[in-house]
């Protein structure tokens, strides 16, 4: 007999979030299997040397509309105001993105104006219109002005961070995310409530896990403690049956050792520098969508309350996935392909045979969540399939 009700892999908010609740709220004896060296998955952060605090993964900004997200957080931490501004290095000039009025009057000073009269009569103002529905337009000249944008923010930025065309991605899944605004609001969210931990993320998640009822495993892959038995949907624990609930976050096609094949991440690479100066550019984080290597430029110490001497900047660089190579071995993406959503819808079937396993989180689901809709997706799994103390 195992000592725990329920096993969870994975210590970022899916896995922490439903931890803390059974925890919690059931008294559920829970252990959680994390392969890094610590808990708050692509949430880490840390403190370097000259005070800054880095997030180790890329930068992650909290935001919701949601009142429930808000009030479940806000137990583990308390907030540090902050409004985060995107700028991109379109043709010599810095420009807001997500594309905005700001951006149209700085690329196309000429025509901005009659161009502003047409969307707003068009689509309102304050409004958000992906750019695949301007390059549709009927009209000629929002055609050409979605074609304009296309080339100029989303092409070759895409191409970079896909390793593909946008013309073989789901390419609405992806500019879905990045709408071009019909506002002069610079601000990259406009979630009503928007800020970061006060102590950090790593912290947060800290605090979140601090249950007497919970147990943490790092430096531990699944596989080392989990196997699944798909002649029999039986999941044995150390080698003896385990008749709790699994709740699964990792990647799927690595539970079941690749049977189908791999399916296929995006990874990405981390260059950090530090500075002898005050800022190293204008705003947290500067794109460059067409002329480096790197994707973007993110500068921490616009993040914090206090100001350090120096500031350490992060340069991201897209990636192959091999999980083979260690540089390259974090799966960051799904990516949005047919082929990959009907490999992965293969694991899927197999994973339903196992009653008593639960998969949540962008790896589980091979689909990509923001902070805030992961929050709300553990939260609703945790109300939907446990809270009446059945499963």
């Amino acid at each position: 007999m195992s000592n725990y009700d329920v096993i969870i892999v994975g210590t970022g908010f899916a896995g922490s979030i439903l931890a803390e609740r059974l925890a919690s709220q059931q008294g559920r004896r829970v252990l959680l299997i994390e392969q890094r060296d610590h808990v708050a998955g692509n949430m880490y952060d840390y403190q370097d040397e000259h005070g800054i605090r880095v997030h180790k993964y890329g930068p992650h900004l909290f935001r919701t509309n949601s009142p429930r997200v808000l009030a479940y957080i806000s137990q583990f931490t308390g907030w540090h105001p902050y409004q985060h501004r995107v700028l991109a290095e379109v043709q010599g000039q810095l420009v807001p993105v997500p594309f905005n009025l700001t951006s149209l009057e700085k690329l196309l000073p000429d025509q901005a104006a009659e161009l502003k009269d047409l969307l707003v009569g068009e689509f309102g103002m304050d409004v958000k219109v992906p750019v695949s529905v301007l390059r549709k337009h009927d009209d000629v000249r929002i055609r050409e002005l979605g074609d304009f944008i296309f080339q100029n923010i989303y092409l070759n930025y895409t191409t970079k961070q896909w390793g593909d065309k946008p013309e073989n991605l789901d390419f609405e899944t992806i500019t879905a995310r990045v709408p071009v605004h019909l506002s002069y609001d610079d601000r990259y969210f406009q979630e009503s409530h928007q800020a970061l931990p006060k102590d950090g993320y790593t912290a947060m998640f800290e605090k979140m896990l601090a249950h007497p009822l919970i147990e943490v495993r790092l430096n531990t892959k699944a596989s080392q403690l989990l196997s699944l038995q798909a002649d029999t949907g039986a999941v044995l624990f150390e080698g003896r049956p385990f008749d709790g609930t699994v709740i699964y976050t990792g990647a799927l096609d690595e539970l079941f050792g690749y049977c189908y094949g791999e399916l296929p991440y995006r990874s990405l690479r981390f260059d950090l520098e530090t500075h002898d100066m005050d800022y190293y550019q204008p705003t947290a984080t500067v794109n460059y969508p067409n002329t480096q290597a790197y994707t973007r430029i993110t500068e921490y110490k616009h993040l914090m309350g206090v100001k350090p001497a120096k500031t350490t900047i992060m340069k991201e660089y897209p990636q192959e996935y091999d999980r083979r190579v260690p540089s390259k071995s974090i799966p960051y993406y799904p990516i949005p392909k047919d082929s990959n959503a009907e490999l992965y819808a293969k694991y899927l079937k197999l994973a339903e045979s196992f009653e008593r396993l639960k998969l949540v989180g962008r790896l589980a689901e091979y689909r990509y969540y923001d902070m805030n809709n992961i929050i709300e997706r553990a939260l609703d799994v945790y109300e939907k399939e446990f809270a009446d103390g059945s499963k």
